[in-house]
This record gives C-alpha cells, structure tokens and sequence, in this order.
C-alpha cells in the first residue's frame, strides 16, 4: 500500500534517534540488530537515513531499546507509515510523567495481517474499530471485531492485527509506562 496521506518520516531524524539511543545504552550496532532481529546493514541503513523506516523495522529496533515507537519519530502528527497492505497515520502523541500514550490511524487492506512482536512490558494496546472488520490475536485468543467494537490487550506479548473481507479502518491507541 502507497503512503496517501501525509508525510512519511523523517528518515535522518529517525535513524539519529535510533542512533543517539542506542549509543546511551552502550549498544553495538551488531548487538541492537541481533536484538531487534533485523540485519546489522538494515540497522546502518536505518541510522544513516539510506532506507525508509517500516512499521516492522520501527517496533523491532524500540523494542529492546525500551522505548515507545513515538521515541523513535520525528515530533509531528500527520506522519504516515506503510508497509504492505498497512497505513498508519500517526494523530498524536502524549508524553506525560510514568507513560506515553500514542495515537494512530491504522488501516488495513483486505487480507493483511500485521504481526508485532511483545512490546516493552505493560504495554497496553486498544483498538476502537470505524468501518470494515478483521481480528486482533492475542495470548492464543482471536477476537473479530467489525464498526464501532472496542479491543482491549495487553501488549507486552506477541500479538497481530488482520484485515477482514473489506479491511478496516481504526483508532489504535498504544499506552507504554516509564
């Protein structure tokens, strides 16, 4: 899926980011990759500004950096992601004392299916469906959802989202404490 509507990423903001965290953690550039479980090139890739920042990529390098992916962005709502069949548009961010609250605009393509990995622990995701149907998988229990349905999880474990016949269209809210 083509980004539509709004501006992606700055890919030299975010690639400093991950670069400038790294570092204060006193992580490797092949350590941080072997964490995160992407290529040590696509890391350098990413931190260089040379490759566009993905939904997959992002969530992977946050993860063991301990930080939300907003962490990672440049301070702007209206940037958008797109991975295949995926667009999120980031709405807001709220950073306040003990958590980060970011708000997206997800939508997903008949069909597709985006899996995450467990985010830092007590990471709490919510999802309140607009239009369309898909389900979200979590701790082995898929739960359908179609317009105006609310889905609560923790997700500080593996979880995916998927797309139904029509695809969906929702408001994902992602609460990280610390």
């Amino acid at each position: 899926m083509a980004r539509v509507d709004g501006p992606g990423p700055d890919r030299a903001g975010v690639g400093a980011r991950i670069r400038a965290l790294r570092e204060a953690r006193g992580l490797s550039l092949s350590a941080l990759a072997a964490e995160a479980g992407i290529g040590k090139g696509t890391l350098s890739e990413l931190e260089t500004g040379q490759r566009n920042p993905t939904l997959d990529t992002l969530y992977a390098v946050a993860t063991p950096l301990g930080v939300p992916m907003a962490a990672l962005m440049d301070d702007r709502d209206g940037a958008v992601i797109a991975d295949d069949g995926i667009l999120a548009t980031r709405v807001r961010v709220v950073r306040e004392p003990g958590r980060t609250t970011e708000v997206y605009l997800l939508r997903l393509a008949p069909g597709a299916e985006r899996r995450s990995g467990a985010h830092v622990a007590g990471v709490e995701e919510q999802l309140v469906v607009l239009s369309g149907s898909g389900s979200v998988e979590y701790d082995d229990e898929v739960v359908a959802f179609g317009p105006g349905d609310h889905v609560r999880f923790a997700a500080d474990r593996p979880h995916s989202y998927r797309g139904g016949v029509e695809g969906f269209e929702a408001v994902n809210v992602i609460v990280t404490p610390g």
